[in-house]
């Protein structure tokens, strides 16, 4: 039980009660997450404390930001293995959240969890990001759009601003390095329609993890020229 004490103490934190079946699901994630991972690459992170502290708690740390307690919507652009989104999901179960991710290998995994999890709450979409960026079902529709890749943020800025409609916001969890990556982004973040609001720095119990939630209000529409084709913003990243 020592991993439900430490989990506990971490929604504690943010401000959340842990229950015991929330638990077990996190637990029955975990097992399915392994038995993937040996079929499918899925995380490099395999052994149960590491699953616990580098992905499960590091995700219900996002709730450091009551945007993720007030909102109806969320998506998660990118999920891979469905982090931070299925966490977010197994915290609050009336939080409507769609799971992106172009590789449908994943997309079965993540459809195989939210079956054996019971997570009513949760869809997926098998897309790329700037494609289903542009599909109007999914335009500007989310109060959240979120993404923990390892993107720069002039990259993800694109691919996940288009998502959320304007009063709703963008927030990635990133590194504890960001500030040079915030300067660098700031003039692509406002070409998109957003506004930076706030570094929210995250501590991990039990760790020395440091993190960050960078905090992009959406403040008008985004042009319609956005996003652009995926190449072109890998490699010409906005400036």
């Amino acid at each position: 039980m020592e991993f439900y004490d430490l989990m506990h103490k971490c929604a504690e934190d943010v401000g959340l009660e842990l229950s015991k079946d929330q638990y077990e699901k996190f637990i029955k994630y975990m097992r399915l997450l392994q038995e993937w991972n040996e079929k499918i690459n899925l995380t490099a992170i395999v052994e149960d404390e590491e699953v616990i502290k580098k992905h499960f708690m590091d995700c219900i740390k996002a709730f450091k930001r009551d945007e993720f307690k007030k909102a109806k919507t969320l998506i998660d652009v990118g999920t891979g293995a469905g982090f931070p989104g299925l966490p977010i999901a197994i915290m609050r179960k009336d939080l409507n959240i769609t799971l992106l991710d172009s590789l449908n290998k994943r997309v079965n995994f993540l459809n195989t969890v939210i079956s054996e999890l019971e997570l009513t709450n949760v869809n997926t979409i098998h897309s790329r990001a700037e494609d289903g960026a542009r599909d109007a079902k999914l335009r500007e529709k989310f109060d959240i759009a979120t993404s923990r890749a390892v993107a720069n943020m002039s990259v993800l800025s694109e691919f996940c601003l288009p998502y959320v409609k304007v009063g709703g916001n963008f927030i990635a969890l990133k590194g504890p390095s960001v500030e040079q990556e915030i300067n660098d982004s700031k003039n692509a973040i406002k070409i998109l329609g957003g506004e930076l609001v706030d570094i929210c720095e995250v501590t991990i119990e039990d760790t020395e993890l440091k993190h960050n939630l960078v905090v992009v209000k959406k403040v008008k529409e985004c042009a319609k020229t956005y996003p652009r084709k995926a190449g072109s913003i890998t490699k010409k990243p906005l400036k």
